[in-house]
């Protein structure tokens, strides 16, 4: 291994990183031309990105042992690829046919796992431990996904800032990735600091209570659902979270924009669009992309009209919409799935990581908007106009293995998260639910919801029918496959509420699931 050529790497990239304005690089990235990558003339205008992943898949093919393997095995000869068209005809790499395939250091560069300096463990879905390295270098381009949201959405270059990392820390990827970050964006002479209790409430609410007044901003880092009891906590605990301007970025889960409402009003959000954000983030690549106030002004609007949500994303749920930069991360999409190109400690080229989406270009969405008389540009410079940028946007789907088949229907969790958002119903749950069809001693089928009571709150027969209602109005107002193929003696949900961390249904320290078949 060439230390003097790791160290120059390090030096060269944390320069960068530090001396180029989040302006200037994204216009960079915006304005990078096509021209030196061979082109027809009866081809269309290259995509964003596609001379940049062109160049990503040379330096792969030449340079990662597992990935000359897997062209080999495919007897594809990386010259042959020249054009962007060319490189569409590769073929899709995934974790069974590729990364679990080859010892983790073949499919590094060069075969040396030494050139990454930090590892993470996802466990996946059969349990078994995944690995995946990175280098420093590889955290600075994700780092300028954070600096997107603490510059655009929370004006942090400007404000006094805690960063509260609310993410489990440990060798998962979520808490130790995002606290590099943040912690690179103070030393780029943004006025943040950054403090890092993970995933434990107690300190949670101890530091904010005692630190967060000597900011203008709190931000908190964490999943959905684990914020959202930290603030009910503190709201159950006379916390004042007015208090403290607070500010929120989350990963891990698609919510509803009811549930974004709902928690910025116990916070005392100023403006929904600017005071929180979502990543697209995996641990196979870190972050592939950030809700921008732009990405949350236009699926604020499609969820208030979901006749052009099911118009634009051809289904009956709203997706998690982000901005991505082409450059960094490139997206295509083949028959629904989303694939990424992106350098990593392990370089990835045309990976299916098993979501479902697709990719709209920034002139594309705003043309789709103006068929409905909607102009988010407009709406965001009432407010300064901060976040919008002229970025590609990608939409991924919870994953569809979490849906429930009912009459040919698809059920999905997101349409019954919405039903418990409501403002008569939200103070009485915490948000979660399981969600499975049973049949009754007749082999009749029934849709089953067992839901969460919030803690303290008792059950009843009248709260269990507004419920039920809440529910079943979501249901048919954002779901026309239930609608429409469920008859209507059949559309009567069963609804059970549960008292807190109810052992069968809700038990402590496991993971979630909303769905069981």
């Amino acid at each position: 291994m060439n230390t003097e050529s790791q160290r120059q790497r390090a030096v060269s990239a944390y320069t960068d990183f530090l001396n180029t304005p989040l302006d200037i690089l994204i216009q960079q990235h915006l304005h990078t031309r096509v021209e030196s990558a061979q082109q027809s003339p009866q081809q269309e205008e290259f995509p964003h990105g596609a001379a940049s992943v062109l160049s990503l898949f040379h330096d792969v093919a030449t340079s990662v042992p597992a990935y000359k393997h897997f062209l080999a095995e495919h007897a594809i000869n990386p010259d042959s690829i020249q054009t962007f068209a060319d490189f569409q005809t590769l073929p899709l790499i995934t974790k069974e046919n590729y990364l679990l395939r080859h010892p983790l250091a073949n499919l590094c560069r060069h075969g040396q796992l030494e050139m990454c300096d930090m590892i993470a463990v996802s466990s996946g879905s059969t349990g078994k431990p995944t690995f995946w390295p990175r280098f420093f270098t590889d955290e600075l381009q994700i780092a300028t996904r954070f600096e997107q949201i603490f510059h655009d959405s929370f004006a942090a270059d400007t404000k006094r800032t805690l960063a509260v990392i609310c993410f489990t820390l440990g060798t998962w990827v979520g808490g130790m990735y995002t606290t590099n970050c943040c912690r690179y964006l103070a030393s780029k002479g943004y006025p943040v600091t950054v403090i890092t209790p993970g995933n434990n409430k107690e300190e949670i609410l101890r530091v904010v209570q005692e630190l967060g007044i000597a900011f203008e901003q709190v931000v908190l880092l964490g999943y959905p659902p684990f914020l959202k009891d930290v603030i009910d906590t503190g709201i159950a605990r006379d916390i004042e979270w007015q208090r403290y301007q607070i500010k929120l970025v989350m990963a891990g889960e698609v919510f509803s924009e009811e549930w974004r409402s709902l928690v910025g009003e116990r916070v005392g959000f100023q403006h929904p669009c600017y005071d929180s954000a979502s990543l697209y983030g995996t641990a196979d690549a870190g972050v592939l992309g950030n809700e921008t106030p732009l990405s949350i002004c236009i699926r604020r609007f499609l969820a208030a009209h979901p006749e052009a949500a099911r118009t634009l994303f051809g289904e009956s749920r709203l997706p998690t919409l982000v901005q991505y930069d082409p450059v960094s991360r490139f997206f295509e999409v083949k028959d629904r799935a989303l694939l990424f190109s992106g350098d990593n400690g392990i370089p990835l080229v045309r990976y299916n990581i098993l979501d479902t989406g697709g990719v709209i270009n920034y002139n594309a969405m705003q043309q789709f908007l103006a068929q409905y008389g909607f102009d988010p540009v407009t709406e965001l410079q009432a407010h300064g106009g901060r976040g919008v940028r002229p970025l590609p946007f990608v939409y991924v789907f919870g994953r569809s293995n979490f849906t429930v088949s009912y009459f040919g229907a698809n059920i999905y969790p997101e349409n019954v998260s919405v039903g418990l958002e409501q403002p008569e119903i939200r103070d009485w749950v915490t948000g979660k639910f399981v969600m499975q069809v049973k049949e009754d001693a007749d082999k009749n089928r029934f849709l089953s919801v067992v839901v969460e009571l919030a803690p303290g709150e008792e059950g009843s027969e009248q709260r269990r029918q507004a419920i039920t209602s809440s529910i079943l109005t979501q249901l048919l107002r954002l779901n026309s496959e239930f609608a429409n193929y469920v008859p209507p003696e059949y559309q009567m949900l069963q609804i059970a509420l549960v008292p807190t961390s109810d052992p069968e249904y809700f038990p402590v320290g496991v993971k979630h699931r909303y769905t069981r078949k």
